[in-house]
C-alpha cells in the first residue's frame, strides 16, 4: 500500500481497531469514520491521533468493517469517488504477500476448524496463528506468524477482491444471516467468494458431495474417516478427544496437509494424529462445563444457526433437556423438531423469544425468567437438572441470539457455565 494514498477505516469495533493499530504500526495514518464509536474506539483514536474522515473526500482505499453492509450508502458514495472497498483480510494479504494463509468459512464449525488447523500446524513445527472472525483480529497476528489461519464470515467475504488463498476450507453450507443477505443464494455467493481468487494448484477443502465451480484442486472430506488427501488413515474417529467434531477434524487434516505441502514441509500422519489427540475444543463450542452425578451440562451458546443447533442435538447424550431462548433470528425450525424427536424430553425456554420458539418447536416446555441474564441462567440450569431422571444432558443450544440479555454469546455462555458449576455438590468437610 502506497503511504501517500489516502486510506479510510469505515467502521471501528474489534476489526477496525485492528486495522488502525496495524496501519499505525507501519507508519500510516488513516482517517476513520464510525457512526457510534464505543469507549474502546474513542481511546484508540486518541492514542493514535487519527483524524476523522468524510465520505465527500476522495480515498484510494476504504477498509470497511464486516459489520457494515457492503451496499451501505456511504460505501457506495466512496466507490463513486474512486475508492476501492476492501476488508482486513485483503489488507493483510497485500501488506504481507509472502505470508501463507488458510481461509476457513462455513455456516457452522468454521471457528473450531480454524483453531484446529492452527493447532495441527503448530504441532508440525510451524508458527501458525489464528485470527479473523475469531479473536484476535487477523491484523493483530500477521506480523508475528509464519502461517495465518483465518476464520472468514460471509460479511468478511463480501469484501475480498482479488484474494487468493493457497488453501481454503468450506465446512458446510446452510442457511444464516438472511436479515443481512436477504436470500440463501446471496448468502451462499458470499461464502463462495473464498475460492473466487484461487488458481490451479491451490486447494479447496469441502464436504463430500458438495460440488462447486472452482479452479482449485478440490479435496473432499468425510466425517466418517480421518485421512489425508492420498487416502492415508490418520486415526480412527472414536479416538478423537471429547468435544472435537469428526467433520471439523477431517477438514482440518486435509487443510493442514495441503498447507504443509504448499510450504515444502513433510506431511507426517503420525505427527498429525498426535496433534488431533492433544486438541481441545474451543470454549463455547459444545463444551462440557459441569457434571452433577450422571448429568452433564453442555454449553454451546454460539449455536444460533439451524445447522449448528441440529449438530448439538444429535451429539448430546439423551435424555436431553434443551435450553432455548434469546432473540429470534429467524432460524429454520423444522430440522430441529426432527432432530429433537426421541432425544429431547423437555425444553427450558428463556429470554425474549424463548417461549415463542419453544411453542413453534412443538415440544413440552417450561418458561423461566429472571431479574437479569445471570439470574435467568441460574434458573434455567436448575430447571434443566430438575427435569432429568438423574442422568442425561442439559444442553444450552439456544437458537436465539444473546443480545436480549447479554453483551454477546460468550457472556451468555459464561453465565451458563457459572450457573451449572454452582450446582455441582461440594464435599462435606471431614
Amino acid at each position: 500500500m502506497n503511504p501517500a494514498e489516502p486510506v479510510l477505516i469505515y467502521g471501528l469495533g474489534r476489526s477496525g481497531r485492528g486495522v488502525a493499530r496495524f496501519l499505525a504500526a507501519h507508519g500510516l495514518r488513516p482517517d476513520w469514520l464510525d457512526a457510534r464509536p464505543g469507549p474502546d474506539d474513542d481511546a484508540l483514536i486518541r492514542d493514535l491521533h487519527l483524524p476523522r474522515g468524510d465520505v465527500s473526500r476522495r480515498y484510494a482505499t476504504v477498509v470497511a468493517a464486516p459489520g457494515v453492509p457492503i451496499d451501505h450508502p456511504d460505501l457506495e458514495t466512496l466507490r463513486r469517488g474512486g475508492a476501492e472497498v476492501i476488508g482486513e483480510v485483503v489488507l493483510a494479504a497485500r501488506m504481507r504477500p509472502q505470508l501463507p494463509m488458510v481461509g476457513v468459512t462455513g455456516t457452522a464449525g468454521k471457528g473450531s476448524t480454524t483453531v484446529l488447523i492452527a493447532h495441527l500446524l503448530r504441532v508440525c513445527g510451524l508458527n501458525a496463528l489464528e485470527g479473523g472472525n475469531i479473536d484476535p483480529p487477523l491484523l493483530d497476528v500477521v506480523d508475528h506468524a509464519e502461517v495465518a489461519v483465518v476464520e472468514l464470515s460471509s460479511f468478511q467475504l463480501e469484501r475480498v477482491p482479488g484474494l487468493r488463498l493457497p488453501v481454503a476450507v468450506i465446512t458446510n453450507l446452510g442457511v444464516d444471516h438472511l436479515d443481512r443477505h436477504r436470500t440463501v443464494e446471496a448468502y451462499h455467493a458470499a461464502k463462495l467468494a473464498i475460492t473466487a481468487g484461487q488458481e490451479a494448484g491451490d486447494v479447496l477443502v469441502v464436504p463430500a458431495g458438495l460440488n462447486l465451480a472452482t479452479r482449485a484442486v478440490v479435496q473432499p472430506f468425510d466425517e466418517a474417516h480421518l485421512r489425508l488427501a492420498d487416502g492415508t488413515e490418520v486415526m480412527p474417529v472414536p479416538e478423537l478427544p471429547d468435544g472435537i467434531h469428526p467433520a471439523n477434524a477431517a477438514a482440518a487434516l486435509l487443510a493442514a496437509g495441503a498447507l504443509l505441502q504448499h510450504v515444502g514441509r513433510a506431511v507426517d500422519a503420525g505427527v498429525l494424529a498426535a496433534g488431533l489427540r492433544s486438541a481441545r475444543p474451543v470454549a463455547g463450542r459444545f463444551e462440557t462445563v459441569a457434571r452433577v452425578g450422571g448429568v452433564q451440562f453442555i454449553e454451546d451458546s454460539i449455536a444460533t444457526r439451524t445447522i449448528a443447533v441440529q449438530a448439538a442435538l444429535e451429539r448430546a447424550t439423551p435424555p436431553v433437556v434443551w435450553l432455548v431462548g434469546g432473540r429470534d433470528k429467524g432460524a429454520e425450525l423444522e430440522p430441529l423438531r426432527r432432530a429433537a424427536q426421541g432425544r429431547v424430553i423437555r425444553v427450558i425456554a428463556f429470554g425474549e423469544d424463548g417461549p415463542a420458539l419453544a411453542a413453534q418447536l412443538g415440544l413440552p416446555f417450561d418458561p423461566v425468567g429472571g431479574t437479569d441474564g445471570d439470574d435467568t441462567m441460574r434458573r434455567a440450569a436448575r430447571a434443566g437438572l430438575d427435569a432429568l431422571p438423574g442422568h442425561g444432558t442439559v444442553l444450552l443450544a439456544p437458537i436465539g441470539t444473546s443480545f436480549d440479555q447479554f453483551r454477546d454469546y460468550k457472556a451468555r455462555g459464561d453465565a451458563f457455565r457459572r450457573a451449572a458449576q454452582a450446582l455441582v455438590p461440594t464435599e462435606a468437610p471431614a
